[in-house]
C-alpha cells in the first residue's frame, strides 16, 4: 500500500486512505464474521471483484449482490430482496455486509445491515468521493419513498470505512465535481482552507491523480468525522451537514432522482446562501463568492428545471430539518460559521428562489 491515512471516527471506528486498501478489507470487520453480503452496484461487479477475493482469501463465506445504480438503489423492494438474501444464506447477528460502490449504496447496505436482526456489522468501500466524503461516515443510513429522499432509514455507524483512491482513476470527471459538492459544503460550514484550495487550483483538483484531491477528501472527512463523532443521531450539531441540503433535496425530488446529488446540493447551497443574504445573515460577498467557488469546479449555479416554487416549497416542507410546519434551513453568518434560520417568512424563501432560477 502507497501511504496510509486514518482518520477516527470518535472511539467507534477508522476512516482509511490510501491507494490500494480495499484489499484490507477484512481487517476492519469484527473476528466472529463467518459470513458476508457484498452489496455493490451491478455495472461495478470489476471494483467488487479484488474486495470479494479479498474476503474470501480470509476464509470468509461471501455472497455478492449486484442492485441497481444511483438513486434507483434505494428503494424498498431493493432492501427486500437484499433481506431475503441474507435469511436464505442464515445470516446471523456475527456476520456482516460490506458495501462497494457510491452513496447509494452505502445508504441501502447499511439500512439493511441496521435492519437484519436489528443491526449486523456494515463495512463502507466507497468507490466515489461523494461516498467518501459523505454517505460511507457518520452512520446515516436511508431508502428513499415517492414522497421524498432518505425518509425512512437509521443511524446505524460502520465499523470501518475504506477509501481507495484507486477507484477513482476510472470515475468520471463530472462525477468527481458532484463529489467535490460535499467537499466544497464542508469548507463553508467547517473548514475554510478547502475553499482557498479549490479556488487556487480549481478544477485541477479534479484529477485523481492529484496530492490536491486527496487533501480535500481528507480535509471532508476530517469535518464529518469531528460533527458526527459529537452528535451522532442529528439532535444539535450535526445539522450542519445538512447546508445546501433543504432546497437540494428537494429538487432532486422534482427532477425524479435524475438530477446528481451533488449538482443539486451546489444549487442548494448558493439558494441557503440567497436565502440568508436575504434575512440579512451572510454579505453579498460572500454570496457571490458561493457561485464563484461552484463555478471553478464546474458546478451548476442556478436552478433550471421546471418546478416552480410552489412545488419545491412542499418538498422542502417534508426535510427531515422541519419541525411541526415550521422550515429550519442551515444557513451561515459567514464562511466556517453556520447558524440556522427557523421559519423565515415566505417572501424569503420565495426573493431567494428567483435569485437562484434568473
Amino acid at each position: 500500500m502507497s501511504e496510509v491515512t486514518r482518520i477516527p471516527v470518535g472511539e467507534d471506528y477508522e476512516v482509511v486512505v490510501g491507494r490500494g486498501v480495499s484489499s484490507h478489507v477484512a481487517g476492519l470487520l469484527p473476528d466472529a464474521v463467518r459470513q458476508v453480503l457484498v452489496v455493490h452496484p451491478q455495472d461495478l461487479a470489476a471494483l467488487a471483484d479484488p474486495v470479494i477475493a479479498a474476503l474470501r482469501d480470509a476464509g470468509l463465506i461471501v455472497h455478492a449482490a449486484g442492485v441497481p445504480d444511483a438513486e434507483a438503489a434505494k428503494a424498498v423492494q431493493v432492501a427486500a430482496d437484499l433481506w431475503s438474501r441474507l435469511g436464505q444464506a442464515a445470516f446471523t447477528r456475527s456476520d456482516a455486509v460490506v458495501a462497494v460502490g457510491g452513496g447509494s449504496v452505502t445508504d441501502l447496505a447499511g439500512f439493511v445491515a441496521a435492519t437484519w436482526l436489528r443491526g449486523v456489522a456494515v463495512v463502507h468501500v466507497p468507490t466515489t468521493v461523494l461516498g467518501m466524503v459523505d454517505a460511507a461516515v457518520g452512520g446515516k443510513t436511508g431508502i428513499n419513498t415517492p414522497e421524498g429522499k432518505n425518509l425512512v432509514g437509521s443511524f446505524h455507524p460502520p465499523a470501518g470505512v475504506l477509501c481507495d483512491l484507486d477507484t477513482l482513476d476510472t470515475l468520471p470527471e463530472v462525477d468527481r465535481a458532484a463529489g467535490l459538492a460535499e467537499v466544497v459544503k464542508g469548507g463553508w460550514i467547517a473548514d475554510p482552507v478547502i475553499l482557498d484550495l479549490v479556488e487556487k487550483h480549481g478544477r485541477a483538483a479534479l484529477d485523481p491523480s492529484s496530492p490536491v484531491l486527496r487533501e480535500l477528501v481528507e480535509r471532508k472527512i476530517s469535518v464529518k468525522a469531528r460533527v458526527v463523532a459529537a452528535d451522532l443521531k442529528e439532535s444539535s450539531l450535526r445539522e450542519i451537514l445538512n447546508y445546501g441540503h433543504t432546497f437540494g433535496h428537494a429538487i432532486e425530488l422534482a427532477e425524479g432522482y435524475r438530477m446528481r446529488h451533488g449538482d443539486a446540493v451546489a444549487i442548494g447551497m448558493v439558494y441557503a446562501a440567497e436565502l440568508a443574504h436575504a434575512a440579512g445573515t451572510l454579505g453579498v460577498e460572500d454570496v457571490a463568492r458561493h457561485r464563484a467557488v461552484n463555478e471553478r469546479l464546474g458546478l451548476p449555479t442556478r436552478w433550471t428545471g421546471t418546478a416552480g416554487f410552489d412545488e419545491l416549497r412542499v418538498a422542502m416542507g417534508r426535510d427531515k430539518k422541519t419541525r411541526g410546519a415550521t422550515l429550519r434551513f442551515v444557513t451561515l453568518t459567514s464562511a466556517g460559521h453556520p447558524t440556522r434560520l427557523v421559519g423565515p417568512d415566505e417572501a424569503l424563501l420565495r426573493t431567494a428562489y428567483e435569485a437562484v432560477t434568473a
